[in-house]
This record gives structure tokens, sequence and C-alpha cells, in this order.
């Protein structure tokens, strides 16, 4: 066996040229397997933190339509739900770790001549561990402040750059739909949320205050969502049967009406990134493995030269006693050889592709274990497939007619 294996590195060795095109397929293919899963899990496990970053145990409640006499009325026709429903939620929910009830509008905020359009939220204090924002400078919004609907302020660092540049806004006025509030704090910058926005262009107030001053809707009470953190990731579906049970009496719907409001968690967020995730990643290997499958046809073909090249060699070394099982496993050895050594040059190209990518272009990558094995032992497969039929041709050749070939 080891001379049989000698003859074929010889054999190899002596095209050099040839035998590094060849493999040159199946390189380009196990690379770019491996680069594409990498990007793939890169990808899915950034976005998974980041969900993740937000509470795996977090419920968001939100109001849904309500019914009149039957009549499904529009979302956001009526109530749907109020600060008194998250203090009950906060009061009588025992599964309940904590809540931020909140009130979201727009608003054109103004300091001095420069002004900038974004979000503003009214809500308590609870919000900033819930949502896990934490202070850069400054303070944060107090119980006082809500209590006192006090008309202070926490700008997110894209607003207090685009308003304030390089000064300190501490303690400054800025004026939000033409009422003055004080700047109390700045927020440390978060980035892009998993769902695109900006999370640091925000303005953060308290409740009372945004229902008070700054809401529009007709019932002064509503808010446009809340934050429910159950106190155990297991307790998230015990936490959602009580809120759900809690509002449906609070709001007197009768047994099997529709609910005007609805609840999610971020669990059933994170379950349906992973299987998205999941999709395009095996999209994308899927897609790169055909560049595998057109380096195996070069191996193929390429091996068929070499039989027809080599025909005199095989009648010859038949004649002096090869037998055919011989012939048939040097010329399947030198097809399997030519695609395992592209296979580790593969495996060396994409993991330095894939190094390059997040290097470059800051995009996360992550090359594991497995995408490594698969695209190895698809590379042995490719050999073996590809190279067996070259390789069974060879052994079925004629001695005599092998001797005679020109």
């Amino acid at each position: 066996m080891f001379e049989v294996f000698r003859t074929a590195v010889s054999s190899l060795w002596a095209n050099k040229t040839r035998s590094i095109l060849t493999m040159l397929g199946v390189v380009i293919g196990v690379g770019a397997v491996i680069a594409m899963i990498a990007v793939g899990n890169g990808a899915s496990g950034q976005m998974e933190g980041v969900i993740s970053g937000m509470g795996v145990n977090l419920i968001m409640i939100r109001p849904g339509a309500p019914s009149q006499g039957g009549v499904r009325m529009s979302a956001g026709s009526g109530a749907g739900l109020t600060l008194s429903d998250i203090r009950a939620i906060e009061e009588e929910c025992w599964s309940i770790k904590a809540v931020a009830p909140q009130v979201s509008t727009s608003a054109q905020v103004i300091f001095e001549n420069h002004n900038w359009a974004t979000s503003v939220t009214g809500t308590t204090a609870g919000f900033f561990d819930i949502r896990e924002y934490h202070a850069e400078s400054g303070r944060l919004l107090d119980d006082e402040d809500e209590r006192s609907a006090a008309k202070t302020a926490v700008l997110g660092s894209t607003v207090a750059k685009e308003l304030f540049g390089s000064m300190d806004p501490i303690g400054r006025n800025i004026r939000i739909r033409n009422i003055p509030f004080e700047v109390v704090g700045v927020l440390a910058a978060k980035g892009q949320s998993a769902m695109g926005p900006d999370q640091d262009d925000v303005i953060i107030v308290p409740i009372t205050t945004a229902q008070r001053r700054l809401s529009r809707s007709s019932f002064p009470d509503s808010i446009n969502m809340a934050y429910v953190q159950a106190r155990d990731v297991s307790m998230i579906e015990s936490a959602m049967d009580e809120v759900s049970a809690l509002l449906r009496q609070r709001h007197r719907i009768a047994q099997g009406g529709d609910d005007d409001f609805n609840i999610g968690n971020m669990t059933d967020m994170i379950n349906s990134l992973k299987q998205t995730t999941r999709v395009m990643t095996l999209l994308l290997g899927s897609v790169a493995s055909i560049s595998l499958i057109v380096g195996g046809i070069g191996i193929m073909n390429i091996m068929l030269v070499s039989v027809t090249e080599r025909t005199r060699e095989i009648g010859i070394r038949m004649a002096i006693g090869a037998r055919a099982f011989d012939i048939r496993i040097q010329f399947l050895l030198e097809a399997m050889l030519l695609s395992l050594v592209g296979g580790v040059i593969g495996i060396l190209l994409g993991w330095g592709t894939s190094f390059g990518v997040s290097q470059v272009l800051k995009w996360p990558t992550s090359v594991s274990g497995g995408a490594v094995a698969l695209a190895a032992g698809f590379s042995c497969v490719i050999g073996v497939f590809f190279g067996f039929y070259p390789a069974w041709k060879a052994s079925t050749l004629h001695p005599i007619d092998a001797l005679r070939f020109e």
C-alpha cells in the first residue's frame, strides 16, 4: 500500500501545475462553505446577543383592539392599557419582578439654534434597569421626578451630540413642543437595536409629565406599551397568565371574549430569530457547496485525462503482474489526495476569509468545528465519488489493448 501511495504522490508531483489547478475548485468550495457558515453563525450570535441583552425574561404588553357590541374596533381606539393597569400588575402579580410603563411620541427638540427630531419616551425609574440603560453623565430619573411630574429629561447619546456637540448638556434647558425641560443626565451609548433603530436617539422624561404635557391621546391615563420583567425565565408563562387574567378582570372582558391588549415575550422573538438565521446559514452553506461539486467534476475530468495519457503505463504494470485492484486503488488515491490537500488549503482559506471579513467590515464571524468537519468530510466524499469512475475505467483496461495504445 505504501508503494501505491508513493506512486500516486509521484504522479501528482510530476504534473504540479495541473494538480494545483485541479485542486483549485475544491479549495474555493471548501473555503466558501466555511466562510459562509462563519458569517451566518456570527450574524446569528450577534442578533441573539442583542435580543438576549434586552432580557429573555421580558414581557411586552401593548394595547389591542377593543370590542363594542360585538364589533371589533381599531387598535388604539380605546384606552386599552392604562397606567393604573400597570400599577395593579406591579402590586398584585407575585411572579412579576419589575414593570415599566411607556408613553412614546415624536417631537422636534430645540436647544438655542440647534434642533433635532427624535423620539420622546415617558416612563418610570424602573425602565432603566429593565432595558439596561446606564448614565454616562449626570443622573437617571427617579421616583420623585415621576411623583412631581418634573420637567426633567435624560438624553440619549445621539441626541446629546446633535444638540450640544462637545458642550456638557447637564443642567441646560431644552424645549420639547415649546415646553422647557432640564437635562439631568446623558445615557451611555447602546447602538442600534436588533430591529434597526438607533437606541441612542431618544429622550426619556417622567411618564406623568409625558401624559400631562406631551401626549396627544384622548385618554389621559393611557400608555403605549409596558415592559414587564418576570422574576425568572422559568416563570415567564405563569407571569403572562397572571397578567392576562388580571387585565381581563380589570377591563371586564367576559369569558370567551377577545382581549383588548396584546402580550408577547422576548423568548418568542429569540426562537423566531434562531429559526430564521438557521435557514439563512443553511442556504449560504448550500450555495457555497455547489463550488465543491464543481471542483469534484474538475477532479474527475482531469483523472479521466490522466487515465488516457497513462494507458501504456497501465498496460505495462498489468503485464508485469499488477492487479486491477492495484490500478483502481492508485487512481482513486490520486483523486483523494487532490481532494484532501485542496480541502486543507480551503479550510485555511475559509478561516482567513472569515477573519478578514470580521476585521475589515466589522461583521461578526464564528468558525465552528462543525463547519470545518463538514467541509473536510465533504471534500473526502467528493474525492471518492468523482475519482471512482476514472479509477474503475483504468482498472478495466485490457493489458494487450493498453500496450498497443498510441
